[in-house]
């Protein structure tokens, strides 16, 4: 049984083990960012499509990306906009972010602050995680913790007496947007419906 407490997740996550959890939109598989490799392989994920890092604040997620002030401003004002929430930001990416979370382009990173009681409480205690939707690569999104666990029997999965009446996902994944240099480009259009 890989179905677990919320502190053996948080532990097991911190251990460098690759985990689940619910988000705002679709359940996470979720590992350090150095060890990001881990989600690739247990996907079958191609090279070519970089994870999310994702964090309980905006705070937590500035020192992976670089900009100049105005970009930063321009960043954090979406930021303050619409996060915690269902929207990710394609940033460049700082010297901190470890490749393995976009090997093939290792100079741009997703960012989000989920809005998820949950996943704000793991991630406050994990730091900084490399996330993606909790599914075999093409598949769709699975949903529910067995289903998780059924597939991916090697994941630290979060059990679902943890989360019983705190979860409000929403299965739609997230509104990925990339910023050009000079404005913002939508990539997938999903939750969000971005006002910029």
């Amino acid at each position: 049984m890989t179905l677990v407490s919320l502190v053996d997740l948080i532990a097991g996550a911190r251990a460098g083990l690759l985990v689940s959890f619910p988000t705002d939109t679709v359940p996470a598989l979720a590992a350090l960012p150095e060890k990001a490799g881990l989600i690739f392989e247990a996907k079958q994920r191609s090279q070519d499509k970089p994870l999310i890092l994702m964090a309980a604040s905006a705070e937590d997620l500035w020192p992976y990306v670089k900009g100049s002030e105005n970009e930063y401003q321009i960043w954090q004002e979406v930021g303050s906009r619409y996060w915690p929430g269902a929207l990710t930001l394609v940033l460049p990416a700082s010297d901190r972010l470890p490749k393995q979370i976009n090997p093939s382009d290792p100079t741009t990173i997703g960012i989000r602050v989920p809005k998820s009681a949950i996943a704000q409480t793991i991630l406050t205690h994990t730091g900084p995680l490399a996330t993606t939707s909790a599914n075999v690569s093409g598949q769709p999104p699975l949903q529910k913790p067995e289903e998780i666990e059924a597939q991916f029997p090697e994941v630290l999965t979060l059990e679902p007496t943890e989360f019983h009446n705190k979860i409000s996902s929403i299965g739609t994944p997230s509104t990925v947007s990339k910023w050009t240099g000079t404005s913002w480009q939508i990539l997938r259009q999903g939750a969000v419906k971005l006002n910029i």
